[in-house]
């Protein structure tokens, strides 16, 4: 496609000229680029610098990843949500290991198969650590591309994304690696996900079909979004002498396999509350109310009430697993939820 082919020259001389210094990119071994990339889904730039650092430090090859416990695990990867992404790394490192002696396989095809990964992955493998010329299209690079040529072809289908592939595939530059990191990093930096795109900035404005023909605010077209649902809960904390209770969540659905404080799926008075411990013969020393949170998932989202409520004994809750600092800090993953409450929580017991 003519108006693709146009845009690599241009792009490539902006890339060498701006391209941001990440840890990945300094030494974009196949294992380095896997791990950023799954951090990199769902979470920004800025926040996945720490967590890739402590993973790696961590977990350095495929042989760690393959034999780590999952409990250890999702406590590394605490904060980045969307725990499968982790679970799913330990399942291919485990594949890896199996299949293709520890290595990493360097075709796009092979890399399909492994847990977690699909063509945007494995086109970021295949590209950035083996220089293979395959195209890289997420989310950012959709956007970036039909704001190019002026599409108005609807990105959430996955026929949009297929065809697009097809024609990168057609007009990839032999440095197939800098064209998709530049396309990535237009989309981050320039043709942004949210607000206004800085199209005065933008190396590719003259071949930017929305651009010239003021189709900016209209591109992408992109499927209307469902309302979330909303889900009322009552978090508990208990606490006694610098210890917090904790519950895991079930082995399947939101959250599945995390700890958590324990709650309730709906609201509580502070009537109710108390209607609530006595049925459950739980003698309080103290009740506070908190403030209330919210935590958005891609589906639901949490609207949260909490109480902190302080016991003589927490012998009182033998259901529940009682945590100090230190467990918080090393051993259990709470999910990012719970952030609000988390903080709060270590300020009480340290």
């Amino acid at each position: 496609m003519k108006e693709l082919e146009q845009i690599i020259e241009p792009l490539l001389e902006w890339f060498q000229k701006n391209k941001r210094s990440l840890p990945w990119r300094s030494d974009p071994t196949p294992y380095h680029v896997w791990i950023s990339e799954i951090m990199l889904q769902q979470t920004r730039v800025e926040a996945v610098k720490e967590y890739y650092k402590r993973f790696l430090n961590r977990l350095p090859d495929i042989p760690s990843l393959a034999q780590v416990e999952e409990k250890e695990l999702l406590k590394l990867w605490e904060g980045l949500g969307y725990y499968n992404r982790a679970r799913n790394l330990k399942k291919a490192a485990i594949m890896i290991e199996e299949k293709y002696q520890g290595i990493i396989p360097n075709s796009y095809e092979e890399l399909m198969t492994l847990p977690g990964i699909g063509s945007y992955t494995a086109g970021a493998i295949s590209s950035i650590a083996y220089k293979e010329k395959v195209p890289a299209v997420d989310g950012n690079v959709l956007r970036v591309l039909m704001r190019i040529l002026g599409c108005k072809k609807n990105i959430d289908e996955p026929k949009t994304k297929k065809w697009l592939e097809e024609e990168l595939r057609n007009i990839m530059p032999k440095d197939a690696s800098s064209f998709n990191q530049a396309l990535m990093e237009i989309g981050a930096l320039v043709c942004v996900p949210n607000g206004e795109p800085h199209c005065d900035y933008c190396p590719l404005k003259k071949q930017c079909e929305a651009y010239q023909k003021e189709l900016i605010s209209e591109i992408p077209v992109r499927k209307e979004k469902k309302k979330r649902k909303i889900e009322k809960k009552t978090i508990l904390i208990f606490y006694s002498k610098g210890k917090v209770a904790i519950q895991k969540r079930k082995e399947k659905g939101l959250l599945a396999g995390l700890y958590e404080f324990p709650n309730e799926d709906r609201y509580f008075t502070k009537k109710e509350l108390l209607q609530y411990l006595k049925e459950k013969r739980i003698e309080a020393i103290k009740i506070k109310e908190l403030e209330e949170a919210k935590h958005i998932f891609s589906h639901i989202e949490w609207h949260m009430k909490a109480y902190q409520i302080q016991l003589d004994d927490f012998s009182v809750l033998g259901e529940y697993l009682w945590a100090d600092l230190k467990d918080l800090n090393n051993e259990y993953a709470i999910p990012s939820a719970f952030s609000t409450y988390l903080e709060l929580v270590k300020e009480k017991i340290e």
